[in-house]
């Protein structure tokens, strides 16, 4: 029981390593880690069942709901990361100042899991459902390449960010932080945050609830009846993400909130092998063989 868990915490701290850097979606690793339908689930286990017995006290039934085993040590895992990450090795600040050798190592998980998922998958499973991993690959190309344009500011729109932002989170190779850069709400939601503006965030954290609450049961509806073109689809998300976290670009940042945080990116080929690049390199066989490594661990496969 407890390699179980701790097994559990360590995938916890690599999802909330991504989900502290830009551009990498923390779904992407629990799609990696073959634990995204059983994160999806969890999710969905917050039912109305599960609010009845709030209502009517039943302690016992409250803390025996499943998902509880499966998310405290996960979201203890994503706490510790973000801990760690924040205040003993500043990732945050390893990313502006070493981009190509962080970015490296994730787009080496990235790409080791594409390959690791279609390896598992039967090859007439993938001719007959083709139309599915290029459509995945357009929708999140559609995603990458939405330049952000005027919005409003009102709570109505608010929530709508948070509604489509937590389930761009949900999906494997979008980012639900680039979503608010789309929405041009990214540094106001951001300052409202910390400056407690709770006529912004309480819109915004309602629209996260029921973007969770209403995402998560279609996602998951979605894997019971369409496995093997939902699982393609995704392939093509992560595919379409490897776009966005390429080593080498030229990124622009700006000061939110006292922060620097990347605004935007544009990828480009290298022109001479460098120290960086050598490191970057070396950390993407890294990721790939992380991801091979992993999955002589892991029984589900590709049932994720």
């Amino acid at each position: 029981m407890l390699p179980k868990k701790f097994n559990l915490l360590i995938k916890g701290f690599c999802i909330g390593s991504a989900d502290i850097i830009p551009g990498v979606s923390g779904s992407t690793i629990a799609f990696i880690f073959g634990i995204y339908s059983k994160l999806i689930d969890a999710i969905k286990s917050f039912d109305s069942k599960w609010l009845r017995m709030i209502f009517l006290f039943n302690l016992k039934g409250i803390f025996q709901k499943p998902h509880f085993g499966f998310l405290i040590p996960l979201g203890i895992g994503i706490f510790l990361a973000v801990l760690f990450f924040t205040h003993i090795i500043p990732l945050p600040v390893l990313i502006r100042t070493h981009p190509e050798i962080i970015y490296g190592l994730f787009f080496g998980l990235v790409l080791g899991s594409i390959f690791f998922i279609l390896y598992q998958m039967e090859k007439t499973l993938i001719i007959n459902n083709l139309f599915f991993l290029f459509f995945g690959i357009v929708f999140g190309f559609s995603f990458i390449s939405l330049i952000p344009s005027s919005t409003p500011n009102g709570s109505w729109f608010i929530f709508i960010c948070g509604v489509v932002s937590i389930s761009a989170m949900l999906l494997p190779g979008i980012s639900g932080s680039f979503i608010l850069l789309i929405f041009k709400k990214y540094s106001y939601i951001l300052n409202a945050i910390g400056h407690f503006e709770f006529s912004i965030i309480m819109p915004f954290i309602f629209g996260v609830i029921v973007g969770l609450v209403f995402f998560s049961r279609l996602i998951s509806y979605i894997l019971k009846k369409f496995y093997e073109q939902t699982i393609l689809f995704m392939v093509g998300l992560l595919i379409a993400s490897l776009y966005v976290i390429w080593p080498f670009q030229n990124r622009s940042y700006n000061i939110i909130h006292k922060n620097e945080m990347l605004i935007s990116s544009s990828p480009y080929m290298p022109d001479l092998v460098s120290q960086d690049v050598f490191y970057s390199i070396v950390m993407m066989v890294i990721g790939v063989l992380t991801v091979i490594i992993l999955s002589r661990f892991s029984k589900e496969s590709v049932t994720i």
